[in-house]
């Protein structure tokens, strides 16, 4: 019967160092967890300062179950959509977003998503796991190269945007950022890595419990329930007065805005009661609003792209209340990699 060896980068750099103990000298521990992380090692041959007999034994007890870029698109924008393959032959997308002053990753947390929002191709596919640490450090690994060569530049930031629900993942996406902004690993600022969760209250608040020191996004779509659910029908037991309490006990805790996703439809979220209702939830914990210009998933559904008069009425609204918004431009649609496209259509 074969033995299934296990994925070293699941060990913690101190159950490295033990297994050395045992079979050579504990330092060795140090110097594959580097080559593992900091150095992004995909195959123990490329672990040259160890020994031939150590590299086989490694071989012999271990696997490094690294993603695959399978397939790799670039926009007329700038914009790099990867589609990503794990060992075990699933695949979930990532994007590289250039600007002239910043590049940014959009990860992956699930292969799939857990939730149901209608206007999103993710939710399509349902939930078929969720990504491992490992897994996630790889796809900023893999952007960050692109980044340096497309655009000759280290990556800036990271947003975690893509396929899944983040905090439906929680403790994986937590060690994942853990080792993206550990001096072992990345030493990115945590300041410049947001989690975006569609708003599931007993999560933010375990978030500012944790103290983590990223941001924060909520994919919020509309202040008004009853739409709010007809759009994303999870949040029916999600109501907006628990999320409410949830984001000030976390700006309470960590004194980090908040950052609203808001996209506007023609014909759901386009009205003045929409309006009123966001402006006066702005008003609740400090906060900005991101006004997402909508991709549509199919060419005559029920989601449509508002107008533009329907989005000015919200950006003079929200700056009478000084709120700060923006509307974001969506980049990269022409490959299926703008916000709520990522379906793995390759």
């Amino acid at each position: 019967m074969e033995i299934t060896k296990k994925d070293i980068r699941a060990l913690s750099k101190e159950e490295l160092r033990e297994f050395f103990s045992i079979n050579d000298k504990a330092f060795r521990g140090n110097q594959v967890y580097e080559w593992l992380w900091s150095k992004g090692a995909h195959s123990f041959e490329d672990m040259t300062n160890l020994s031939k007999a150590t590299r086989a034994m490694l071989e012999e007890n271990f696997v490094i179950n690294h993603i695959k870029v399978d397939q790799m698109q670039r926009s007329s924008d700038g914009t790099v959509k990867n589609a990503v393959r794990l060992h075990d032959g699933l695949v979930v997308e990532s994007v590289l977003i250039p600007t002239n002053t910043r590049t940014t990753a959009c990860v992956s947390s699930q292969v799939g998503c857990s939730l149901d929002c209608n206007f999103c191709a993710t939710a399509q596919l349902k939930r078929m796991r969720n990504l491992n640490p490992d897994e996630i450090y790889d796809q900023v690994i893999a952007i960050d190269k692109e980044s340096r060569l497309y655009h000759n530049r280290p990556l800036s930031n990271i947003v975690f945007m893509g396929m899944g629900e983040p905090l439906m993942n929680y403790n994986n996406v937590l060690k994942a950022i853990d080792m993206i902004t550990s001096t072992e690993g990345l030493s990115m600022s945590p300041k410049r890595i947001t989690v975006s969760t569609s708003g599931l209250p007993k999560m933010i608040k375990k978030l500012a419990d944790d103290e983590v020191k990223f941001q924060l996004a909520v994919s919020l779509h509309s202040a008004i329930d009853s739409i709010r659910a007809s759009i994303m029908p999870f949040s029916k037991n999600f109501p907006l007065v628990d999320l409410k309490e949830s984001l000030q006990y976390w700006y309470a805790k960590t004194k980090s805005k908040v950052t609203y996703e808001y996209v506007v439809w023609k014909n759901i979220n386009d009205n003045k009661e929409s309006v009123d209702a966001l402006v006066k939830f702005c008003k609740y914990v400090p906060c900005k609003v991101n006004l997402i210009e909508y991709n549509p998933i199919e060419t005559e559904g029920e989601f449509q792209q508002a107008s533009d008069e329907a989005i000015d009425a919200y950006i003079s609204a929200l700056a009478e209340n000084g709120i700060v918004a923006k509307v974001r431009r969506s980049r990269g649609k022409d490959i299926d990699a703008a916000c709520g496209q990522l379906a793995n259509k390759s």
